[in-house]
């Protein structure tokens, strides 16, 4: 019974070592082209920052001449992390289940500039309602998640 009690409290540790490596290990970086001059950028890209994103920002004039984000998704900046395009103001938590989930699609991106989401903050805290929308090489869409 003694060794039962041993063994049993080693698995526990290990699993909390597994735990707490996989909570440390670094997010990866965010490589964020902009508008040029385009002010929400910067916020959305402070939202990345301040849930432990690292970023990188450049400006480009003719962002969206060489886009692969299908036209009526775009929005004022793409992101690309770990082989995925994040466009417009995608929220930290949809970019995490987009990187946990792994779904076979191009990227996902919040269309427009929904009022409310990251970097698009309105006074009162006030949402539009908004999707999130995935993409793939094709141009299908679908739902990737809502935000009311």
């Amino acid at each position: 019974m003694r060794r039962f009690a041993v063994v049993a409290g080693l698995l526990g540790a290990l699993a909390l070592v597994a735990a707490l490596s996989a909570q440390s290990s670094p997010l990866p970086t965010i490589s964020v082209v902009r508008d040029t001059g385009c002010g929400c950028c910067l916020n959305w890209v402070a939202h990345l920052q301040k849930a432990g994103f690292k970023t990188t920002v450049t400006e480009s004039p003719n962002r969206a001449a060489t886009s692969k984000v299908p036209a009526a998704l775009r929005s004022c900046h793409t992101g690309t992390v770990d082989g995925y395009l994040i466009e417009g103001h995608v929220p930290v938590a949809d970019i995490q289940k987009l990187l946990q989930t792994r779904p076979k699609v191009v990227g996902i991106a919040a269309p427009g500039m929904p009022a409310g989401s990251p970097g698009m903050e309105m006074p009162g805290g006030a949402v539009t309602p908004y999707d999130v929308v995935a993409f793939d090489a094709a141009g299908k869409t679908s739902i990737f998640a809502s935000h009311r």
